[in-house]
């Protein structure tokens, strides 16, 4: 329902996003006494961004990708043991970056065109962050299937990106990257 990035474009370039609209990845749920448990996942998305600047002797355009892991581990209370059982649930949210990519060519003139690429980009923070993750939905019976869809909440502790911290970032990448640290999300888990 976010995206993972916010990004805006600034006087000397465009910098544009793309989030995956889906996480994908396993969940185990430990059932406990009085409606209660313990749910572990472990999520993946892919994301990217892509930035131009236009300076006075100098074009540039990057490419920067990466996945991002998620990990929250959830106290989990089912409200009731009807065939529909709503529950809510609370806990924190691990999150680290694997794959990270930049890659940058910037013409200088027209004869001078240099290309570069690393896996630490400028508006890096920090390859990892944890939250505060909270959430509700219900619990169905589909057969043998158990299907939940769920509404959570993450409200991330820090930044992995910031570019708006680093001096001279925003006139390279052509405008501003951060991380969101809001993340709103519609799950639906299946399970046996």
């Amino acid at each position: 329902m976010t995206d993972f990035l916010d990004v805006a474009s600034g006087a000397h370039g465009t910098v544009n996003q793309n989030t995956n609209r889906y996480s994908i990845g396993p969940t185990i749920e430990l059932h406990l006494p009085f409606g209660f448990g313990v749910e572990f996942d472990v999520l993946y998305r892919h994301f990217s961004y892509n930035s131009t600047a236009n300076l006075v002797d100098v074009f540039s355009t990057s490419r920067t990708t990466a996945g991002n892991w998620e990990f929250p581990l959830l106290v989990k209370k089912n409200l009731g043991k009807s065939p529909l059982r709503p529950f809510v649930d609370a806990g924190v949210n691990f999150s680290k970056l694997s794959g990270l990519s930049q890659s940058v060519e910037s013409v200088l003139s027209p004869n001078r065109i240099t290309s570069s690429s690393t896996g630490s980009p400028a508006e890096l923070q920090d390859d990892f962050s944890k939250g505060f993750v909270m959430g509700a939905g219900v619990d169905f019976h589909l057969l043998m299937i158990h299907v939940t869809p769920e509404l959570r909440y993450t409200r991330w502790g820090s930044q992995m990106f910031n570019s708006s911290v680093i001096s001279g970032a925003v006139s390279t990448l052509g405008g501003s990257v951060t991380s969101n640290q809001n993340q709103a999300e519609f799950l639906v888990g299946f399970t046996f």
